[in-house]
């Protein structure tokens, strides 16, 4: 009989916890990282894209809903209890997706390469690091 190993799948809840500690936030905005920054690979070059590249193709609109979610991600970080400095510095690399995004024909290249929700990812899973270690997870 052949191996026929599956892999797990999380339920939704432990996937988008509602709770509002700070394991809870991280996940959420893991998520929605992944959504807008690795949905899918690029064949030929190996290179991940989300809903960030995707929404350029809705001139105007598709960027101003990537500023929206992104800003979404800064408001988590506000309710973590994240100094002001950090956040303006999370919301100008908003605001710069979102600027480079409406150069039309050639918004989604700045968009491959300035990752905005990555960036703010990093910011929160540091002050996360230090602020709230039990929130910490070990990455696979």
């Amino acid at each position: 009989m052949a191996d026929r190993t599956t892999r797990y799948t999380p339920p939704l809840a432990e996937r988008f916890p509602i709770g509002t500690d700070p394991l809870s936030v991280r996940r959420r905005v893991e998520a929605m990282e992944h959504l807008m920054e690795g949905l899918f690979v690029v064949p030929g070059i190996n290179r991940r894209i989300g809903l960030d590249v995707i929404l350029d193709a809705l001139p105007f609109a598709g960027d101003a809903i990537a500023a929206v979610l992104g800003g979404w991600m800064v408001w988590e970080a506000r309710n973590l209890g994240m100094p002001r400095r950090t956040m303006a510095r999370m919301m100008a690399n908003v605001g710069i997706d979102w600027a480079l995004g409406l150069i039309p024909f050639v918004g989604a290249v700045p968009d491959f390469f300035f990752r905005s929700n990555s960036r703010n990812l990093k910011i929160i899973r540091r002050y996360l690091e230090k602020h709230h270690p039990a929130a910490a997870v070990i990455d696979r």
